[in-house]
């Protein structure tokens, strides 16, 4: 007693296929298994807009250091 034999089981998996019929369960499998999907290339977009950042960022870097040259000569000027 107290485990599960494979009639437990056996009964289980029948009520559950009266509850949900055949064809909604497929239907529900294949909805997950979209979800992961799309989960999946969120994931790879979300890497992939990461790793273009710091290479904008470090694009930008010269333009803020020529700025700040420009900043300087004109202390020096005025």
């Amino acid at each position: 007693m107290g485990g599960l034999s494979i009639w437990h089981w056996l009964v289980v998996g029948i009520v559950i296929l009266l509850l949900f019929g055949k064809g909604r369960f497929s239907d529900m499998m294949g909805d997950v298994a979209k979800g992961l999907k799309s989960f999946k290339k969120g994931l790879a977009d979300d890497e992939d807009s990461n790793s273009a950042k710091p290479a904008s960022r470090i694009e930008s870097q010269p333009a803020a250091e020529k700025q700040a040259q420009q900043v300087a000569e004109e202390q020096k000027h005025g």
